[in-house]
């Protein structure tokens, strides 16, 4: 099976990302419609601004049936802002931010700090082989709390230039909804993809 996957193109590195799942034999759509939405069979959620997607899946009209379609077992993916779209709880968002769910986690936005406080790591990251991944966080999320049947995927390794990120939870996994704090589409490293698409072909 090629799976089609749909990229959530309201804003964020939309190519990067349709670029990434081609290269592990997916068929990679942008999606900005509800009627695009319903013909792909999963979708990811790229990084960006949280709040201008929010409002933006809003004006839209985006917002209701991509929140069914998860909570209906839609595989999604979400780098960086897609993290903090999908999550039970925001912490330091607007009060009218929307969720999407999917997610029993709270995540703290703009955690690693502004612009200048990007960074990039070397991240091992479970089920995925072939050593550490590396990792690009620009004004990225970490996870605060994780629910019980959330699977930790990575955390910040406790390093003397970690400092307050050490330790954090920055990829997660609930059933068939996966998320990074980093951004994959930038490095090159079609893993975390590869491995998205295979798990919309088992689903």
């Amino acid at each position: 099976m090629v799976p089609e996957i749909g990229v959530l193109a309201l804003q964020g590195d939309v190519r990067e990302h349709v670029a990434a799942l081609a290269a592990c034999g997916a068929r990679a759509v942008p999606v900005r419609r509800a009627t695009e939405l319903d013909a792909v069979d999963a979708l990811v959620i790229p990084g960006g601004e949280s709040t201008t997607i929010s409002r933006l899946l809003v004006t839209f009209e985006l917002l209701e049936p991509l929140r069914a379609r998860i909570a209906a077992g839609m595989p999604a993916y979400g780098s960086c802002a897609g993290m903090i779209l999908l999550a039970a709880e925001v912490l330091d968002g607007r009060p009218d931010q929307q969720q999407l769910g999917g997610l029993d986690v709270v995540v703290r936005r703009n955690a690693f700090g502004r612009q200048v406080d990007s960074f990039e790591a070397d991240l091992p990251v479970d089920g995925v082989d072939g050593g550490p991944v590396r990792a690009v966080f620009i004004r990225a999320p970490w996870v605060e709390k994780a629910g019980a049947d959330v699977e930790v995927l990575a955390t910040v390794p406790d390093t003397p230039d970690a400092g307050l990120a050490a330790g954090r939870i920055v990829a997660v996994r609930q059933g068939r909804v996966l998320a990074t704090a980093f951004h994959p589409e930038l490095t090159g490293d079609g893993r975390i993809h590869a491995a998205f698409a295979d798990l919309v072909r088992r689903s």
